[in-house]
């Protein structure tokens, strides 16, 4: 009996490290860039991102489990226009004096399969935060060619409520709804 204990004990020890363990990933700032979209009075539908992202993501494929953490410097928000980007970081919006960040954390990672399919967390903007599930549109995980580190990069969306966050002013004309888009890249640390 001890030794048929200690044969299982010793097969589980040498199986334990071919199980994956977390990986950690540190968004790669160059390939990482949050997007927003909106109707504009309906005459079109603007687009608009931020320019400086940091944030990291754990990975355990094995286990099919994962945590994101995202940090949006709301000051590098980019129109297009820079007299608009004056107007977007002002008290009606996104408050960029009080609220210099915005952030993403997730509380689950849905896997479909061995890829991520969504991510549900939680966003804080201006102060606020409220749940958000962002739909993984596509995911890739393979070694980077140039830096030879392990690295991922992922595609994702969701869709929020301006008003949610104490920034509805001209809904409707401007749309309530704003789609988030975010494309990152991130490299094993």
């Amino acid at each position: 009996m001890k030794q048929q204990l200690a044969t299982l004990v010793l097969a589980i020890a040498a199986a334990t490290p071919a199980l994956a363990a977390p990986k950690t990933f540190t968004l790669d700032s160059n390939h990482s860039f949050p997007r927003f979209s909106y109707s504009h009075f309906g005459y079109s539908i603007q687009m608009s991102r931020f320019d400086k992202t940091s944030g990291s993501v754990v990975l355990d494929k094995a286990a099919r489990t994962g945590a994101v953490d995202v940090v949006i410097d709301t000051k590098s928000v980019n129109t297009g226009a820079a007299i608009f980007n004056e107007h977007i970081q002002g008290e009606d919006f996104l408050d960029t004096e009080r609220y210099p960040t915005a952030t993403f954390k997730s509380t689950r990672v849905v896997f479909d399969g061995d890829k991520p399919a969504r991510i549900e967390g939680n966003l804080t903007l201006k102060g606020v935060s409220k749940p958000v599930t962002l739909t993984v549109t596509s995911f890739q995980a393979m070694p980077h060619p140039m830096l030879k580190k392990d690295a991922i990069g992922a595609n994702a969306y969701g869709v929020v409520k301006r008003s949610d966050f104490n920034m509805g002013k001209y809904a409707p004309n401007v749309s309530d709804e704003v789609r988030i888009d975010i494309a990152i890249e991130a490299i094993r640390q």
